[in-house]
């Protein structure tokens, strides 16, 4: 079987680390549990360009389970997992194109080789799969059938190729579901941020600033979390609404330029291009720590730093220190890409079960109702998100209420006053 991995005798080690996820994964196990019986996706081929973590895997054998032949690649060079790269890929004859710190040919190199087998559905985490299939590969745009997004960023880069006419087929946006962004993007990153960075620098956050860049949900979790472990947290933002809600949540919200005076720790979390860039390279205190936990490495402008530093060196794994030459150092984790992937293990397996089963139901709406759809990008059916909700909290064992015929009746009527 062709696959390109570091190192196939990994597979015993990620065959235990997937069953310890899938453990606190109870949604997609019932998921598998019904795919298995039923075969929805019985003989569809799919490319699956998401991190290869645990967590994807689960993901990965659910597909299989449905009767899906499934492909798998890196969306992003860091957050390979090797050891569950080798377990799919020799254990469970799932092809995997990923190897955890991959120059940026073998990345795109791998993403044609998911596409190999001509695929009629795509499962990807920030667009790069489907923007390679509506560039370099569009002789097989006409055998796809529909395809789904899992990030922010990813939904963005879609809806504007659906705005300017060029999107070839319908693609559920994932991350639009309550049932992934409210949990997954808040809880998931706000978790998995804070531990990259921890595990990377080993640095107390107690009584430091730091400073979260975008409040959004991936921001939210951030700060609140940073808060918690008993930093003075910053926020900056663009967006007046969002900024009044950090206001009102108690913290700090100012420009990045008066931010970059004070932070100990940066956080950027925005989805768009040079977020930290030269101007605010120039105020940061010797020593400041620079993270990114944005889908892509564009955030930090790593190019204005590299040119206004004398000296680079890694200092530790995941940290890079860049010697401005005037006895200032500003330390960047991770090569500016998601830190809670490149230092740490991404997400949470409970947060994942949520998000993944949402792939998986979305898939499987995708393959039956792809006929009916536009060439456009859909949000997750509320009823898929309410059934997912609903898994969860049966797992947790919480009860909750429903509506008795006279409380469904006054919520649907106008008759009923004060």
């Amino acid at each position: 079987m062709n696959f390109d991995i570091k190192d196939s005798g990994l597979a015993e080690k990620g065959r235990l680390r997937v069953e310890w996820a899938t453990q606190s994964m109870p949604v997609l196990r019932s998921i598998r549990e019904r795919f298995a019986s039923e075969k929805p996706l019985t003989g569809l081929r799919m490319a699956a360009c998401l991190h290869v973590t645990t967590e994807t895997a689960a993901l990965a054998l659910t597909l299989k389970a449905g009767g899906a032949e499934v492909r798998v690649c890196a969306s992003n060079p860091l957050s390979t997992q090797d050891d569950v790269a080798a377990f799919l890929s020799v254990c469970e004859q799932i092809p995997v194109f990923a190897i955890k710190g991959e120059d940026k040919d073998t990345y795109y190199r791998h993403i044609h080789a998911a596409l190999e087998h001509s695929p009629q559905l795509t499962m990807d985490d920030g667009a790069d799969l489907v923007s390679i299939l509506h560039s370099d590969r569009r002789e097989l745009l006409p055998g796809v059938i529909g395809g789904t997004e899992e990030t922010t960023t990813g939904v963005i880069r879609l809806r504007s190729m659906a705005e300017k006419g060029v999107l070839q087929y319908p693609i559920v946006a994932v991350n639009d579901a309550d049932t992934k962004h409210l949990f997954d993007n808040r809880y998931g990153t706000g978790q998995s941020t804070i531990d990259g960075i921890i595990r990377a620098t080993n640095r107390l956050l107690a009584g430091s600033v730091f400073v979260v860049s975008g409040y959004g949900w991936c921001g939210r979790g951030v700060a609140r979390r940073a808060a918690g472990m008993g930093a003075k947290v910053v926020v900056t933002e663009i967006d007046p609404l969002r900024a009044l809600e950090a206001v009102m949540d108690g913290y700090q919200v100012m420009s990045m330029d008066r931010a970059a005076e004070i932070g100990d720790f940066f956080c950027t979390l925005t989805g768009d291009l040079h977020v930290l860039r030269r101007q605010h390279f120039e105020k940061m205190k010797d020593g400041a720590i620079i993270s990114n936990s944005g889908h892509f490495n564009v955030e930090i402008n790593l190019e204005d730093l590299q040119a206004m530093s004398s000296s680079v060196r890694t200092i530790r794994e995941f940290v890079e220190e860049f010697n401005l030459g005037d006895g200032r150092r500003l330390y960047v984790l991770g090569e500016g890409r998601l830190i809670n992937l490149a230092a740490a293990e991404g997400h949470p397996s409970s947060v994942m079960d949520m998000s993944f089963a949402n792939q998986a139901l979305s898939t499987e709406y995708m393959v039956k109702n792809h006929a009916s759809l536009e060439k456009k990008v859909y949000r997750v059916p509320l009823d898929i998100d309410r059934e997912i909700a609903r898994l969860k909290l049966e797992s947790m064992g919480v009860v909750i209420d429903t509506l008795t015929r006279e409380q469904d009746e006054y919520l649907h009527s106008w008759e009923m006053g004060t």
